[in-house]
């Protein structure tokens, strides 16, 4: 090992929790805001109950969201990663900080108005989105695995996080005038607090962290140009590999399309992945599940316990011998997840409310798992410019899957009417 290889060996291993501390509260800023507008379904539900709101702004968010990371990952080599993310950030502070307004300022009455402004946030939070997932899923593709993970787990927590908030204030302010209001409100005010923080933290604190210094500085001397702007607001100057000096046909990467084909079975994975997820969760576990013994309550637990196990799902790889790495069988278990509609669509006519929490579980269990195992395993054996266009262009089959899905969740409703 040449002295290059021990320096950067030292340096890689120092505050590697931190950073996966930290890694996992930028995970669930992610989608902390977005997911306070899921969780509150039930609030939406009774202010505008003529415009399917789960359906409507889940459609609303993932166009914008698809779009954008579609030219980003595309330019994704030419851009600015610190800018990307602080801009991503930034705009989920502002469009949560914007539905508290537009609720104050309504005093939280319906109407087609109100509910088109929500329609446009919850488009800024699907750009945003677009911004912050596929910029730092990226930039972290070229670092550890745990770093990963974490970020994913991260991202996981915010639906536990914002399910578990849920339920206390349902609890809460259940019997008082205008009691889901409030909840809800609490819920704006939260979210937004929270978008600050991960401003504050990418901004000041991330960068600052050695091992991410260590893995940034790494990608910079394999020709990396979308860090150096991380790189200097944690003071470091880029040093080339004196191997990549001497070679520097080392600093050539594949292009997008290459690594697209190279990958196509982790591509299709994850589309499928998330089409059949989003094609059940929220909008068919929110309204066409039926009446049940838990009655107003039965959403919340439904759309609880998709998120807890989706999360417990997402630390599931951490155990070396249950990590999934055979492409084929990736692929086999992606595809064998499609008896889930079936299984639904039978338990939500016939079964009961056991059944259905059961089936919930484990939707949200096989996609925290399944989504890790791919984001893990295919960025490896590429230099980091590769991993880092691989991790936007997983990004980018991710967001196709949810759009796909969330157009197949209005399937449900032939038949039935509007």
């Amino acid at each position: 090992m040449d002295s290059y290889d021990e320096n950067a060996s030292v340096t890689r291993h120092k505050g590697n929790y931190t950073a996966m501390v930290v890694c996992w509260v930028l995970g669930n800023g992610c989608l902390f805001s977005w997911n306070s507008i899921l969780t509150i379904e039930d609030y939406y539900g009774v202010i505008f109950p003529k415009y399917h709101p789960t359906r409507v702004l889940t459609l609303c968010y993932q166009p914008f969201a698809l779009g954008t990371i579609a030219i980003l990952s595309y330019r994704e080599a030419k851009i600015n990663t610190r800018c990307r993310n602080l801009f991503g950030y930034t705009l989920f502070f502002i469009s949560s900080l914007s539905v508290l307004i537009l609720d104050l300022t309504t005093s939280g009455k319906g109407g087609i108005v109100p509910f088109i402004c929500v329609c446009a946030i919850s488009g800024s939070f699907g750009v945003a989105d677009a911004y912050v997932q596929g910029g730092m899923i990226g930039d972290l593709s070229f670092m550890s695995s745990e770093l990963i993970q974490s970020f994913l787990a991260g991202m996981a927590a915010s639906g536990a996080l914002t399910s578990a908030l849920r339920l206390i204030t349902k609890a809460a302010f259940e019997n008082t005038k205008d009691g889901l209001r409030k909840g809800a409100i609490l819920f704006f005010a939260i979210a937004a607090f929270f978008e600050l923080l991960c401003v504050l933290l990418y901004a000041y604190v991330f960068p600052q962290l050695p091992i991410v210094k260590y893995y940034r500085s790494k990608a910079a001397s394999e020709g990396s140009a979308t860090v150096m702007a991380d790189l200097s607001a944690g003071g470091i100057k880029v040093q080339l590999n004196p191997r990549v000096q001497e070679d520097p046909k080392q600093l050539e990467r594949l292009s997008n399309k290459q690594l697209l084909l190279q990958n196509i079975d982790y591509a299709a994975a994850m589309i499928m992945i998330f089409l059949l997820t989003l094609s059940i969760f929220p909008g068919f576990l929110s309204e066409d599940t039926g009446e049940h013994n838990l009655g107003s309550w039965y959403a919340l637990v439904l759309i609880a316990m998709y998120n807890v196990c989706d999360l417990i799902g997402r630390y599931i790889p951490l155990i070396e011998s249950l990590r999934m790495l055979s492409r084929s069988r990736l692929l086999l278990a992606t595809l064998a997840r499609l008896l889930l509609v079936p299984a639904f669509y039978f338990t939500a006519k016939y079964g009961d409310q056991g059944w259905m929490i059961l089936l919930t579980s484990f939707l949200g269990l096989s996609n925290g798992y399944l989504a890790v195992c791919v984001f893990t395993a295919a960025p490896r054996g590429y230099k980091g410019p590769e991993q880092n266009a691989l991790g936007n262009l997983l990004v980018l089959c991710l967001l196709l899957g949810v759009f796909a899905g969330v157009m197949s969740d209005w399937l449900w409703l032939i038949g039935k009417g509007w």
